[in-house]
């Protein structure tokens, strides 16, 4: 089976704008969330997030930016660093061969609240022509898609918290299947605004301030913003140019649960199924796998279901490998968690450090694993498994190698 090479990381986040400010901050363990300062949320139950504050945007033009929400501009900008980063130049490429693949959960809705409020105070002549196309979840695909001239068959995906990996899986599906050479894959989302939050707060798992998944005071997790794309493409053809290979992709499951429209399966069945299914995918044994970067939503049943399936899927290996929710640093991005959570991941097999699960203090008896408390970890990391799951069951798994 044809070998899906990652050759460029480009990441947006409240821990740094680019891989190497992002790796520097968050290898040392600590917190990237902080009061929301952008409006006044002091009426939500929740009044912290993960948020981007320095974005340099200076090489969009002031007419653009006036067409985008903030998540089409933080892809724009997460799509150039790692273009760059895999030294590849569009322009020299045969349009029709490159796709853009992105998860996204709710859209542009700080672009669309405002226009809103202006249309019912001050009539349709208040609205801006542009908010028709900055909103939808596809925008920031077709902007990238404007940007650099791609034509190829691309696709946004929207699966909830699922959404980046699923998006991802789609990339390396084409790929394989020689209906695309290069791909940029990857998540993003801005949900730091009034209705958005309100929106993430009445499904009830949003915690009141601390994100502190797997612990047993857990309460919820914390929104987060942000986007984090990969280039994608053949290994043989990576190899031949001599571009930086992060790792491959070597194995991707996805299921869904059917038991609720919010919450999952409480033994983690389905996500049993999508970890078996990118093991196999990837001919990969349970004793082959180094480390598991976990979703780790920090609800009780979420956390305590996965834990469940990766003892169902690993067995007696599951205590000896080590499980991490690095989000807890920075917060949930939702439709973009499993893309940067990959960045993380990759990252972490280059550097040989296991980024941590911060805020764990109590142990739950029924979450038990090793969850990489507090504090980073020196160790090779050769395989690992990322894990994604949306509200209503939905469950995505990659498989990644390092190269």
């Amino acid at each position: 089976m044809k070998k899906v090479a990652v050759t460029g990381l480009g990441i947006v986040a409240p821990p740094g704008v680019g891989k190497e400010e992002f790796w520097q901050n968050i290898r040392e363990g600590k917190s990237f969330i902080s009061p929301i300062t952008r409006f006044d949320a002091s009426a939500y139950p929740s009044r912290v997030a993960g948020q981007v504050k320095e974005l340099d945007t200076g090489h969009l033009s002031p007419r653009l930016l006036k067409k985008m929400d903030r998540f089409s501009v933080m892809a724009l900008v997460a799509t150039g660093q790692a273009l760059k980063d895999a030294g590849i130049d569009l322009a020299k490429e045969d349009p029709y061969s490159v796709g853009v693949f992105l998860g996204n959960t709710l859209g542009g809705w700080l672009y669309a609240e405002t226009e809103l409020r202006d249309l019912y105070q001050e009539g349709r002549n208040g609205v801006s022509p542009y908010n028709a196309s900055a909103w939808f979840a596809a925008a920031p695909q077709g902007q990238i898609s404007i940007c650099y001239g791609v034509k190829g068959y691309s696709k946004t995906v929207v699966a909830d918290r699922a959404g980046a990996l699923m998006a991802i899986g789609c990339a390396v599906r084409e790929i394989r299947n020689n209906k695309a050479a290069i791909a940029l894959a990857g998540g993003t989302e801005a949900p730091v605004t009034p209705y958005a939050l309100l929106c993430c707060t009445t499904e009830g798992s949003l915690s009141g301030g601390t994100y502190r998944p797997f612990d047993k005071e857990r309460d919820g997790f914390v929104i987060g913003e942000g986007a984090a794309i990969i280039t994608l493409e053949d290994m043989d053809s990576a190899r031949s140019r001599g571009a930086t290979v992060y790792g491959s992709i070597t194995g991707f499951g996805t299921s869904c649960d059917g038991t609720h429209r919010i919450t999952p399966d409480q033994d983690g069945r389905g996500l049993t199924r999508a970890i078996k299914t990118a093991l196999d995918g990837a001919g990969y044994q349970p004793g082959d796998i180094d480390y598991i970067c976990a979703d780790g939503a920090a609800t009780e049943l979420g956390d305590v279901s996965e834990t469940r399936a990766i003892k169902a899927v690993f067995g007696s290996y599951a205590a000896e490998i080590p499980v991490s929710a690095p989000k807890s640093m920075f917060g949930h991005l939702l439709g973009a968690s499993g893309a940067i959570d990959l960045v993380g991941t990759l990252l972490t097999m280059q550097e040989g450090v296991i980024l941590p699960t911060i805020n764990y203090r109590t142990e739950d008896p029924e979450c038990n694993l090793d969850y990489v408390p507090n504090k980073c970890r020196s160790k090779e990391v050769n395989r690992a498994i990322v894990i994604s799951r949306g509200r209503g069951g939905i469950n995505a798994v990659l498989a990644v190698e390092r190269s």
